[in-house]
């Protein structure tokens, strides 16, 4: 008699080898056999990393409940130029998304609608519902890679806004602003050792080395955040998310910083496979970044 002999398969989530009766990998700590998620509103099948749904635009939440954060100590600022670390956890669990953008006529904003109601929003649904805030924010967008965990992170923080208008390619924002750039660079990587501001059309940040903040990951991910943000005058244009990509923008209420710092946690952790220890580090230096270059006092009031 032939004996049957299973395939052999490796961790969906970190790719090891594992034997076919494992139920878990060792290695990460997650199941190796994953029902597929499933839009609980239209049940349209989702990919890993998606967090809205492609047809519905219904935020692909987590079943579990999220566990309360414990407070750490702030980190310093002036940390040294490379980080490493060796801490691994849990993946944190999915947070609540902006909607789909959906073309609708633009409703100007008042001092009677309420745009605060939440910490962040999709950045073109917010400006359709005459939701977008006119006297500051901030803005983050992205900018993957569809064939690797490389990406792009832009965030830009605006006051003052004379006049916003869509064009072909995205929102025009009639008023100065500050981008501060921040590059994953994953261990394939196979140029590590180009500056980000030679690099190619899509990958490429006007940055040098000695510009920027490194920060290695457990798993060789960098995670390099500019220290400090280049700064455009007159006018700026957010360009229309495709694909996974998002351009958000974050209301200025009291946990601003703190939706921030949790917002960059998920989104290295999960759609950038940055170990969650290594992405919260990430998440405080940005927003240590953006209080001390990027805030809203001073030149902004």
């Amino acid at each position: 008699m032939e004996e049957t002999v299973k395939e052999a398969v490796n961790c969906k989530n970190c790719n090891k080898p594992l034997k076919p009766h494992w139920e878990f990998c060792p290695y990460c700590k997650q199941p190796v056999h994953v029902k597929p998620k499933k839009c609980k509103k239209c049940g349209e099948e989702l990919e890993e990393g998606m967090l809205i749904c492609p047809v519905c635009g219904k935020a692909a939440t987590s079943s579990s409940a999220r566990k309360p954060a414990a407070k750490k100590k702030p980190i310093a600022y002036n940390a040294p130029l490379e980080y490493k670390t060796a801490v691994s956890h849990k993946a944190s669990a999915e947070h609540k998304t902006p909607a789909v953008y959906k073309e609708k006529p633009f409703k100007p904003v008042t001092d009677k609608v309420n745009i605060s109601d939440v910490s962040y929003r999709n950045l073109f649904d917010a400006y359709t519902h005459g939701k977008l805030p006119f006297s500051n924010g901030y803005i983050v967008s992205s900018f993957f890679s569809d064939t690797s965990y490389y990406g792009i992170y832009e965030i830009v923080s605006y006051a003052g806004v004379k006049e916003i208008f869509m064009t072909t390619t995205g929102l025009q924002f009639i008023t100065g602003g500050k981008k501060l750039y921040v590059l994953v660079e994953p261990d394939s990587y196979q140029i590590k050792y180009q500056e980000p501001v030679s690099r190619a059309e899509g990958e490429k940040i006007p940055k040098r080395f000695n510009e920027l903040e490194i920060i290695t990951a457990k798993n060789q991910t960098k995670i390099m955040i500019a220290k400090e943000p280049n700064e455009s005058y007159g006018s700026f244009t957010i360009l229309k998310p495709t694909g996974i990509n998002f351009a958000v923008v974050f209301y200025n209420r009291p946990d601003m910083y703190s939706a921030l710092a949790e917002f960059f946690t998920e989104t290295l952790n999960r759609q950038r496979r940055v170990p969650e220890h290594d992405a919260k580090l990430a998440a405080q230096v940005i927003t240590n970044i953006l209080k001390r270059h990027m805030g809203f006092e001073g030149e902004y009031k």
